[in-house]
């Protein structure tokens, strides 16, 4: 017997109406056996780029054949695209601006089609709520097994988001961002254990330079710690990181390495950089937003 598909839903329609509700009666209205995941509710109004950033450390971790459907979509009933775009595992039903920025970095999208063919809609959709008249039929259809391209005609490339990439500084520091902020007040930067791991890297190079160092990158990642069932095994205690005005020495490699309502400095399970406060709430403790920069440097 064939496994029920599994539909995910990432919105930005919020719990107290009954937006998403609706989606999911239209959905087991036309599949009745599809198996529908909400993975996140709660996403800013119109916040696309904290849409594409969930939506991206989510989707790996559900079954091939998964259908994701992510619906932060500012410029619903415009003449933006809804498209299907398809990976190796997965099929993603989406808005055309931008949220699969994240994913189109990790991911080969095998294929991309408009959504167009009415045939697959609910009767005269209204333009403010694609949600229940577009979105949810075409992903009911596609858990009863029509073909992506049935839907409309090829795509040859997505809208993508403006993704701040950290920066290596010619004062010797890596500047990043924070790109999102969680309900505990964690602070997820856009530096990940391969921005640093480069950053030392060329700073050690700097330094090496006419003293044989340079190109020698096996040796200084030596120096560097390591990963093992995907957890840093040591603090790097020579990294020094400053935000909101303040520093923290080091690198931690869980809360609890500090005392309760002390800061920290560590690799959280999506791989970015995230700074945190042991049972409290980091953007109250260094009075930051989204957008705003850290910094690290080497000191010996």
């Amino acid at each position: 017997m064939r496994r029920p598909r599994i539909i995910t839903l990432l919105t930005d329609f919020g719990n107290q109406d009954a937006y998403v509700g609706v989606m999911k009666g239209v959905i087991i209205g036309i599949n009745p056996t599809a198996n529908i995941i909400d993975i996140c509710h709660s996403i800013p109004p119109q916040d696309i780029f904290n849409g594409a950033y969930l939506l991206s450390t989510s989707y790996k971790y559900f079954p091939k054949d998964t259908i994701h459907v992510a619906i932060v979509d500012p410029g619903v009933g415009s003449k933006r695209a809804i498209v299907c775009a398809e990976t190796r595992d997965y099929l993603f039903l989406v808005p055309d601006n931008g949220i699969l920025s994240f994913i189109v970095r990790e991911e080969k999208l095998k294929r991309i089609f408009r959504v167009t063919n009415s045939r697959y809609f609910l009767a005269s959709p209204c333009t403010t709520f694609h949600g229940r008249d577009v979105f949810a039929p075409v992903a009911a259809h596609l858990s009863l097994g029509i073909k992506p391209q049935q839907l409309g005609n090829k795509l040859n490339h997505l809208k993508t988001l403006d993704m701040p990439q950290p920066e290596h500084k010619n004062t010797g520091h890596l500047e990043g961002q924070i790109i999102s902020i969680d309900r505990f007040g964690n602070l997820i930067t856009n530096i990940t254990r391969v921005h640093i791991e480069q950053h030392i890297i060329k700073q050690m190079q700097n330094r090496g330079k006419g003293s044989g160092v340079r190109g020698q990158e096996s040796e200084i990642r030596s120096h560097i710690p390591c990963t093992s069932k995907n957890k840093m095994l040591l603090p790097y205690s020579t990294t020094e990181t400053t935000i909101g005005g303040k520093k923290i020495r080091g690198l931690s490699t869980t809360y609890v390495n500090v005392q309760v309502g002390k800061p920290l400095i560590l690799f959280g399970s999506a791989g970015f950089l995230e700074v945190s406060v042991n049972q409290g709430n980091a953007q109250k403790y260094f009075n930051v937003d989204k957008g705003d920069t850290i910094t690290m440097r080497r000191v010996d």
